[in-house]
């Protein structure tokens, strides 16, 4: 691939992705001449269509850090299998720390009902029907981290199938699949 081919497809890739910044959070170290500030931020990045990641980032200054959480958040991007490009596949929970999680699948026309860092993440990935639940730490990193290891348990049928060597259709026990198994 010839450099100026990365170039057009980095400069198509960047503008479709969506930032979500979650929260900014100022530190201060004391020093013996007082105290120096410093800025803690998280955000979310996503493609609006499965792909979602988060990063946090440290400095002295706001535009820094939210640069730093920005890269990150690219770098550890994840897909997620989405039914009809609209909601999850089955309900999942999810824990990390005292964080806990419970995202369920919804019908159309639910929307996102999930609060705080939650929102910003089904946003960022696109979703557009889910329920969920943060019992436990309301921590945002804490959060965050448990909705991400929710996304990473969510399987597709399809894959589900592929993995079991099965077709789809006995996965969900349709086409006559109980008529077969009565048979035998």
């Amino acid at each position: 691939m010839a450099r100026g081919e990365r170039r057009d497809r980095d400069a198509r890739e960047e503008p479709e992705l969506v930032e979500k910044l979650v929260g900014i959070n100022r530190v201060a170290k004391v020093v013996k001449g007082g105290r120096r500030f410093g800025f803690a931020a998280l955000v979310i990045v996503g493609d609006g269509r499965g792909r979602v990641g988060y990063g946090a980032g440290k400095a002295r200054e706001v535009p820094e850090a939210i640069r730093k959480a920005t890269e990150q958040a690219k770098r550890g991007m994840v897909r997620v299998p989405l039914r009809e490009g609209r909601t999850l596949h089955h309900d999942i929970g999810g824990r990390f720390g005292a964080g806990r999680v419970i995202l369920r699948s919804a019908p159309a026309g639910t929307g996102i009902i999930a609060g705080g860092p939650m929102r910003a993440i089904f946003e960022a990935l696109g979703m557009q029907d889910v329920v969920a639940k943060s019992t436990g730490t309301s921590n945002p990193h804490n959060m965050i981290k448990a909705t991400f290891e929710a996304l990473k348990g969510v399987r597709s049928p399809r894959a589900v199938a592929a993995k079991r060597g099965k077709k789809v259709s006995e996965i969900f026990g349709r086409a006559g699949g109980d008529a077969e198994a009565a048979q035998a």
